[in-house]
């Protein structure tokens, strides 16, 4: 699957196309590894959400290796934050020698670290920055396409006048996720909201492409909200937690046995100590054991003894002794 420095990959793409969400701490090349070859792949991969100022800090060293990624996961775009446009220009130039097939500028991020610092879903804000920040990336990326995350307002919903302005930016993909800054990932997404966006896409920039992003679940929600909306592609998040196989096209309930979840977990485990090995904290995994370990008698006890573990040969070892055909 072949797509750097191809025309826009976006327009490649399949009719209801599905795009794996970026998620701090949770999509890094390992988890996306895992999506490609074990679970059911996305049409679309996303990196997490880069720091294009601790690219070019003293932190470098630790920041870029969250711009690993494998051919498995193309198209794959990398997704940077920060408001300084120099570093953007930088981080954009550097997305294009690593040969990625696209990047994203986040203008969601309700993280009050990030807002603090008037990146991520601040610049709705700050549409002078957000104008120079789309520039200072288009310039970088040179042939790449330039996409935005974004919400549908800061702390009010004010979706006719901030997606007007973004599509004029002339972005060639615009991701909608249905709740305010302030809301976080409170109350249920405002799929109308987004539906509204697309109406105002399709009037005055009919060439970008529209994904909209909140609460799906299923590949049949995907399915009902792309044709209720008319939006191009779904962006899947946390779904994914509670439907491990939500990227899989069918529709209807999907059984997989314990069995299974539990080797996945292993060859998990197994890679993200091959990658990573003492540079990246374990307790990140530990977010994963809500998704392997569920749907069967004894998971919750299972997953509490997971919890306390320090490393993963401890996870292993109780695994094995609660799997005796592991």
């Amino acid at each position: 699957m072949l797509y750097f420095c191809m025309a826009n990959f976006w327009k490649l793409l399949p009719k209801s196309f599905l795009v794996l969400a970026p998620m701090e701490d949770v999509t890094d090349v390992v988890f996306r590894e895992i999506v490609a070859k074990e679970l059911a792949r996305p049409d679309v991969f996303f990196t997490e959400f880069t720091s294009a100022d601790g690219l070019f800090s003293e932190g470098r060293a630790k920041t870029i290796p969250r711009f690993k990624y494998s051919e498995k996961q193309r198209p794959i775009v990398a997704q940077i934050w920060g408001k300084n446009p120099e570093n953007l220009y930088k981080a954009a130039q550097l997305v294009h020698q690593l040969k990625f097939d696209g990047i994203d500028i986040n203008m969601a991020c309700p993280d009050k670290a990030v807002l603090k610092k008037g990146c991520g879903g601040a610049l709705i804000q700050n549409q002078t920055l957000a104008k120079q920040s789309i520039e200072a990336v288009r310039e970088g990326s040179k042939d790449l396409p330039v996409s935005v995350k974004t919400r549908l307002g800061f702390d009010s919903i004010i979706t006719e006048e901030w997606v007007t302005f973004l599509l004029r930016q002339k972005i060639d993909a615009l991701t909608i996720h249905g709740r305010t800054v302030t809301q976080m990932s409170k109350g249920e997404a405002n799929w109308d909201e987004i539906g509204k966006a697309v109406k105002i896409k399709n009037k005055i920039a009919p060439e970008t492409v529209l994904i909209g992003n909140g609460d799906v679940k299923s590949f049949e929600e995907a399915l009902v909200l792309n044709k209720k909306y008319g939006v191009e592609g779904i962006m899947i998040g946390r779904g994914i937690f509670s439907n491990p196989w939500v990227f899989e096209r069918t529709v209807g309930p999907q059984i997989h046995s314990k069995e299974k979840y539990i080797k996945i977990l292993l060859k998990h485990l197994a890679l993200h100590d091959q990658t990573w090995g003492d540079t990246k904290h374990f307790d990140t995994l530990k977010k994963f054991f809500k998704m392997y370990i569920k749907n069967f008698a004894g998971a919750n006890e299972l997953r509490q003894k997971l919890m306390e573990c320090k490393n993963s040969s401890e996870v292993r070892t109780i695994l094995k002794l609660h799997f005796e055909t592991i």
